[in-house]
């Protein structure tokens, strides 16, 4: 292999005790228990016979080199629930926090380490300001926001986001949680395996509908953003859908849009994650664009199977060696715009 491989989508396995270290006061006093931990019960982890811990920069960078890979985007994993704090004050400073910690525990501590702002969607206004200060002060390489929950990215309110994010040139990454409480309509599913298997795509799948039918590419032309976690397969079946949804009726309930969904999401500034072993990899690639495509470990979490995830990868006789360079090295740096 002659390219670095860069980990698109890394997690920090955060913990609370960590995160009040850095709240500011007078927050610092508030005592909650799990301040934004998923209530829903589920044993993620199996009784512990599931997943790794990545709570500090050692073992992040051990991990790195277990692998080869020479460059982590990170991602949280609390964090990822952030979406169901109810309280926006106390949302907008839990994301502080979480944003310092990683600046102070990982990204100081080596080069190799890149940081993702976690943003507050429950108030776009101090989002973009949080947004501003991650990167400018922090050098954050972009921000999260959630695709589950109650709120969709497509509305105007979070244009403020957008236009820090477009101005400062750094991405959006909308990211899933693993729970099926964005499908709060319906009967909630018995058991975690169910759960699990729907949130992450029908998250994506709900972003992307609001994102590109309320015309947030179109309004922000050169905003990069990647959906992730939900792996590539289902893009040609779904964008394919948006288009002919948007043929029927896009004129009258899509107007911000001036060419097929398909168009934008082929367009060099959208991003999806794969899944190294999904039997559907080539298709995606020839239907959205192998330079749109990235590689993420999703290490330490439950489901993750990295370093075996990234030598499957590696050796697919089903994608080209100059793809595989794409999605492991080069998409991942333009998306996050690294330099070496």
């Amino acid at each position: 292999m002659t390219f670095e491989v860069i980990d698109a989508d890394g997690h920090v396995t955060e913990s609370w005790e960590q995160l009040q270290r850095y709240l500011e006061p007078p927050y610092n006093k508030r005592s909650t228990g799990f301040p934004y931990f998923p209530q829903d019960g589920w044993d993620r982890r199996l009784k512990g016979t599931r997943g790794d811990w990545a709570g500090d920069a050692t073992s992040w960078l051990e991990a790195m080199d277990q692998g080869g890979m020479a460059v982590a985007v990170l991602y949280p994993t609390l964090g990822l629930f952030m979406t169901y704090t109810r309280d926006p004050e106390w949302a907008v400073v839990l994301c502080r926090a979480y944003n310092t910690l990683l600046h102070e525990e990982f990204t100081k501590v080596s080069p190799r380490l890149k940081a993702v702002a976690l943003l507050p969607p429950q108030d776009p206004d101090a989002a973009a300001a949080e947004l501003r200060r991650a990167v400018t002060e922090l050098g954050c390489v972009g921000a999260m926001l959630p695709a589950d929950g109650y709120y969709l990215l497509g509305h105007a309110r979070y244009d403020v986001v957008y236009a820090e994010a477009q101005r400062l040139d750094v991405p959006i990454a909308i990211h899933a949680s693993g729970t099926d409480w964005n499908l709060g309509a319906t009967e909630p599913f018995p058991k975690f395996i169910q759960a699990h298997t729907m949130s992450h795509v029908s998250g994506q799948m709900r972003q992307m509908v609001s994102t590109i039918f309320e015309g947030v590419p179109a309004r922000f032309p050169r905003l990069r953003i990647a959906y992730l976690e939900a792996g590539a397969g289902w893009v040609p079946y779904f964008v394919q859908r948006m288009d002919e949804e948007f043929e029927k009726r896009g004129h009258v309930e899509a107007p911000a849009l001036t060419k097929l969904p398909s168009e934008y999401v082929k367009g060099g500034t959208i991003y999806v994650s794969c899944e190294a072993d999904e039997t559907l990899l080539p298709q995606a690639i020839e239907y959205v664009g192998a330079r749109q495509i990235v590689y993420a470990s999703d290490f330490p979490h439950w489901d993750h199977s990295y370093p075996k995830s990234l030598k499957e990868l590696i050796d697919r006789p089903d994608v080209t060696e100059a793809h595989k360079r794409q999605i492991l090295s080069e998409n991942p740096r333009r998306l996050y715009r690294l330099t070496r």
